[in-house]
């Protein structure tokens, strides 16, 4: 539905909330080196060093942990300078700091004008209603499946069937859209799994394809 904005926006605006203003070359090394940690949405591997091991490994089931986890993380990059590893997590927690996909709404407009019930499904350490309620999404969705909230996390089958349960829908009757692997674990209570291909922030990730599966069997 949604996804962060680019890297290097969100570097440079976390730089001026610290009161500083960086050369676009200085940014773009920032947001590479930060992304080399495996900053959501870069698609390198998170290199999680021991000292928060233990917050990453809790990062979505727990606010505080989840902050720690990600701002550790980022802080490890080199060139990172005091206070913007934590101004960065603030911009992804940030209503501000995620664009939809560009053929969300057009989507979702269509599966509730055909009468399709829909959950979000999430890995998230935080509340995600105000970031969707500023993307125009929320009104669009019927329940809430959030791991922090629920206790449990993709790709544990527990999460998938307690979006089933809430939505009072047999799994076999249900199209889990994602992007990561974790996603494809609704696959395992008997659901149908698409993975939207990765595209650049705001643009258009083939979510027609779900209106073609949906009328194919959901």
């Amino acid at each position: 539905m949604a996804q962060l904005e680019p890297l290097t926006r969100s570097v440079s605006l976390a730089a001026e909330s610290c009161g500083r203003q960086l050369h676009p070359l200085a940014v773009t090394a920032l947001a590479d080196a930060i992304g080399a940690q495996g900053w959501p949405g870069s698609g390198m591997e998170p290199r999680v060093r021991p000292h928060f091991a233990d917050a990453w490994a809790d990062r979505d089931l727990d606010e505080e942990a989840h902050r720690e986890a990600y701002s550790e993380l980022a802080a490890q990059a080199h060139g990172v300078f005091e206070g913007l590893a934590e101004a960065l997590y603030d911009r992804m927690a940030s209503p501000e700091g995620w664009v939809a996909f560009a053929d969300t709404i057009g989507t979702l407009v269509s599966l509730k004008a055909q009468g399709y019930p829909i959950a979000l499904v999430s890995n998230i350490g935080f509340d995600a209603r105000p970031i969707l309620r500023r993307l125009g999404i929320d009104r669009f969705i019927d329940e809430w499946v959030l791991s922090y909230e629920v206790g449990y996390c993709k790709p544990d089958e527990k999460i998938f069937y307690a979006a089933c349960h809430a939505l009072d829908v047999e799994p076999s009757r249900v199209l889990m859209v994602g992007d990561t692997m974790a996603d494809a674990g609704a696959s395992r209570v008997g659901a149908r799994c698409y993975l939207v291909p990765h595209a650049e922030a705001g643009r258009i990730v083939g979510l027609d394809a779900v209106l073609r599966l949906v009328r194919g069997g959901c």
